[in-house]
């Protein structure tokens, strides 16, 4: 048997902001010709870069919320940072921190989800996925690359939109909107997550007539331990 393909470091962000009828959650669609969930409707997010590590002063769990900030920043167009300085690192991004005399707002991020590729699958993800609030002067757009499209929902009106087959969303994001769900407002959403534990998921799969199905630990925290996907557990 060969060995499983490592999983590559990643971040997520779940951008968010108070809306007339309740939270609001950023997403982007991404484009078709993407190997990666191709036409879904995800959370901006990507790879940690080697310069995430030397921006989060040589910390593994820091790489991963520079990441997110770093995904935010050119996916979506939004800043956030705060007055400082930061370590000197190579990349368009730590250039434009240090020409505003600005550090990445690491305090701006709450841990919301801790979530890997099943062993497997083919291309493998350990994926961070970090809350975070629109800050109000600043406007949320889709880069027009990798995301085609993108859309401010409430998380129950993405998953109705999954259900109804509008929206492609893959495993991982739709488990993530459930829990996003149970928050009404962006304080609410921080005030869970901060007071919850992050339980590390890795999905076990297992393969029926039906259909194929997803157990996770129960301790997750996300309403069960065995789900039926519609799509690979891609992430």
């Amino acid at each position: 048997m060969s060995s499983p393909v490592p999983a590559r470091p990643a971040s997520t962000v779940l951008l968010l902001r108070d809306g007339r009828q309740g939270l609001e959650v950023f997403m982007v669609v991404r484009h078709h010709q993407i190997d990666f969930a191709s036409g879904a409707l995800v959370f901006p997010g990507g790879r940690v870069e080697a310069s995430d590590l030397v921006l989060a002063g040589g910390d593994a769990h820091g790489a991963f919320r520079i990441a997110a900030i770093r995904e935010t920043w050119e996916e979506c167009g939004v800043l956030l940072a705060a007055p400082g300085a930061a370590p000197a690192a190579e990349g368009a991004f730590a250039a434009m921190l240090a020409a505003r005399s600005l550090r990445p707002d690491l305090d701006a991020l709450a841990h919301f989800a801790h979530w890997i590729t099943p062993v497997a699958v083919p291309k493998r993800f350990d994926t961070h996925f970090f809350l975070a609030a629109a800050p109000a002067d600043q406007d949320a757009v889709h880069d027009g690359g990798e995301a085609v499209d993108s859309v401010w929902i409430r998380p129950r009106d993405a998953l109705a939109e999954a259900e109804a087959g509008t929206k492609k969303i893959v495993f991982p994001t739709r488990m993530n909107l459930n829990k996003l769900a149970r928050s009404n407002s962006v304080a609410e959403a921080f005030a869970a997550a901060r007071a919850r534990p992050v339980v590390t998921v890795q999905p076990i799969q297992r393969d029926a007539p039906e259909g194929r199905y997803l157990r996770i630990p129960i301790e997750a925290d996300y309403d069960g331990a065995e789900f039926l996907a519609g799509d690979p557990p891609s992430m």
